[in-house]
């Protein structure tokens, strides 16, 4: 009795654990998410730790302006005296934090939305899908654009606001149409005829089905939220006193940066927002590979010769 309650704990330990190893074990034998991770990884650390690799205030005005790279300064001084690298060190977190936020908070507006059309039909249907189909044909960026105007100076709240409501609509249409392909499943019709409610079929059986999707527009959201935040923020339409890749490139235009010889204060934001957003973007191309056989490259196997 004694070995079957030792083992018994582990077993179960391990059962809960498969299900990561198998993520993990699809992202490695895929390069481009694993190369997508990598750069996540990156990202992650400098928005985790900024002190740590950039210690002092990135606003500080203790150097001699507009001065090029050096032992003291990686990436050189702006206009102002404040050290570059530093700026972008600390920049990381907001551009983070709003990427995955607006990304997170767009795909759950997208799933409430798109899993009650197609599971309950009929007028609730209808009415959601016409919202939807509203806010699809919506000229997306100059509908940003006016939000933000009329809310200048709201901080990163406002730009998260503004990339959720102009976000969701291309992700509900998606998990709507894979509900309705899942509608009428014989799970689901079983469900229905143990007396289960509404809500716990949704919950139980029809959002783990739909897990690869939910996670692909979640970084779809994420890429948009990254390309669309530093537009605005670029445009002065955020908060021009964040920490962040977007008001860099803000501050470095107004300052004419590339004319003063300070390219690297404009430049190194802008790789900063391009590591991002292609750090999503792989992760995004790998999970349909990894849920979808058919996207998935062929590799030709070498054949070793006879000898």
């Amino acid at each position: 009795m004694t070995t079957v309650n030792d083992e018994a704990p582990g077993t179960a330990r391990r059962s809960r654990l498969q299900p990561v190893w198998a993520f993990c074990r699809a992202v490695l034998s895929n390069r481009k998410a694993t190369a997508g991770a990598l750069l996540l990884a990156v990202c992650i650390v400098m928005a985790a730790v900024p002190g740590l690799i950039a210690p002092g205030d990135p606003n500080a005005q203790l150097y001699m302006p507009g001065q090029g790279p050096s032992h003291d300064n990686l990436l050189g001084t702006t206009s102002y005296g404040q050290d570059i690298f530093t700026q972008f060190v600390w920049g990381a977190r907001a551009s983070l934090v709003i990427a995955v936020v607006a990304g997170l908070l767009s795909t759950v507006l997208s799933a409430l939305i798109g899993v009650a059309a197609g599971y309950f039909g009929g007028i609730a249907d209808g009415l959601l899908s016409l919202a939807t189909d509203v806010f699809l044909v919506l000229p997306a960026f100059p509908l940003v654009v006016i939000i933000a105007a009329y809310s200048k100076n709201g901080g990163n709240a406002v730009i998260i606001a503004v990339l959720v409501a102009t976000g969701w609509s291309y992700g509900a249409r998606q998990l709507r149409a894979q509900v309705l392909s899942l509608r009428n499943r014989d799970f689901l019709i079983a469900a229905r005829l143990r007396g289960e409610r509404g809500w716990r079929i949704v919950v139980s059986e029809i959002l783990p089905n739909m897990v690869p999707l939910l996670v692909a527009n979640f970084l779809g959201a994420s890429v948009y939220a990254i390309l669309t935040a530093a537009g605005l923020q670029f445009l002065g339409l955020g908060s021009v006193n964040t920490d962040s890749w977007g008001t860099m490139l803000y501050w470095a235009q107004n300052n004419e940066a590339l004319q003063a010889g300070i390219p690297l204060w404009a430049i190194a934001p802008g790789i900063g927002i391009a590591v991002l957003g292609a750090a999503f973007a792989l992760l995004n191309y790998a999970f349909d590979e990894i849920g979808n056989p058919v996207l998935r490259p062929v590799r030709k196997k070498r054949v070793r010769g006879n000898s």
